[in-house]
């Protein structure tokens, strides 16, 4: 069986496009021998880019298209309009078998809707969720639904466990991940009635290594390695916590730059805390699985630079290698959410 994953890659999204997606693609197919490339956008920008930063014509095959799904563009729209957009173009590469996975860094709200509609989801699964992982204690903490679904019920919560579960043994080769609910306490009787009942369905699947409800401080003290909420709360954390991290290196540059002794001190500073700050940073967690589909589909941040949209690049490749959507099937059959 071949090792290969051949990724289709929208290259027209995200705030910087191909300028930012090419190079970084160049990069990603230095490092990852098995990976193989479907890049999707502008004739004009990829010729020209592609003979730039000179992509392996072997292992790099191209769909040109003549439309772009822009920030704006509502989710709706997208489905009637613009058939030929990169976007749209990429998921029907991995529904026609020609890819094993998307990546794009375009608008989620009409990523999750063409994904919805052109690969469909899994058997029980009312919405598919957005999973991506938080920088905590050197290693990662998945969280999710972050932002796909707004307003979720205790079934929607309990499913986006199941597929949680299994998308982070798949990733991280944790076998039992340490599931948590975000809540407002620890307690058992805390939180919504809503919270209440997801917890108790939690503590009854056998399935799931459920340790229980988890505040926000905890996903930083390395209490679960999934944390499960809905799509509003979840998108207003990870938010916070980019914009944290980026503010505290922000402030560690203006430091060592404000203090001549600190200046004149600061390759050394700056290489000691290297691995730390390396640890925190946000762009080296880039790339959030869309779970409930049929196909691996994976989206970039989509103010991501070069190294960000490389790291979103390892994400797909990974979820695409574990068949990430086949063993999620496989564990909801086991659940019996289908009978919920």
């Amino acid at each position: 069986m071949s090792t290969s994953v051949r990724l289709a890659i929208d290259v027209m999204g995200g705030d910087h496009g191909p300028r930012c997606i090419i190079p970084a693609v160049a990069r990603s197919l230095a490092k990852l021998p098995e990976l193989q490339v479907i890049l999707v956008g502008s004739k004009e920008s990829l010729v020209a880019l592609s003979h730039e930063y000179r992509l392996p014509a072997e292992r790099v095959s191209f769909r040109y298209t003549s439309e772009q799904i822009l920030a704006d563009d509502s989710p709706a729209s997208v489905l009637r309009h613009k058939r030929d957009a990169s976007m749209r173009v990429a998921i029907e590469l991995v529904r026609d078998g020609q890819a094993d996975g998307c990546l794009s860094a375009g608008n989620t709200g009409a990523l999750m809707v063409l994904s919805r509609a052109l690969l469909g989801t899994l058997e029980g699964i009312e919405r598919p969720a957005i999973m991506a992982a938080l920088p905590v204690a050197g290693k990662p903490c998945y969280l999710l639904d972050l932002g796909a679904n707004v307003d979720c019920s205790a079934r929607q919560l309990f499913e986006f466990a199941i597929m949680g579960s299994e998308a982070v043994a798949e990733l991280s080769g944790n076998p039992r991940p340490r599931v948590g609910l975000l809540n407002i306490g620890r307690e058992v009787n805390k939180g919504s009635a809503r919270v209440r009942e997801v917890s108790e369905l939690l503590r009854q699947c056998e399935l799931i290594n459920y340790v229980g409800h988890v505040e926000g401080d905890g996903l930083f003290r390395d209490e679960a390695d999934l944390v499960v909420c809905d799509g509003f709360v979840g998108n207003v954390v990870l938010k916070a916590s980019e914009g944290l991290a980026h503010y505290l290196q922000a402030q560690v540059r203006d430091v060592l730059a404000a203090h001549p002794l600190l200046a004149w001190l600061s390759p050394l500073l700056r290489r000691l805390l290297r691995p730390v700050l390396r640890r925190h940073d946000p762009d080296l967690y880039n790339g959030a699985s869309l779970l409930g589909l049929r196909a691996v589909v994976v989206k970039s941040h989509g103010g991501a630079g070069e190294r960000a949209f490389e790291a979103a690049i390892v994400q797909a490749v990974a979820a695409s290698r574990a068949r990430l959507a086949e063993r999620i099937a496989e564990r909801l059959a086991q659940s019996g959410v289908q009978s919920l």
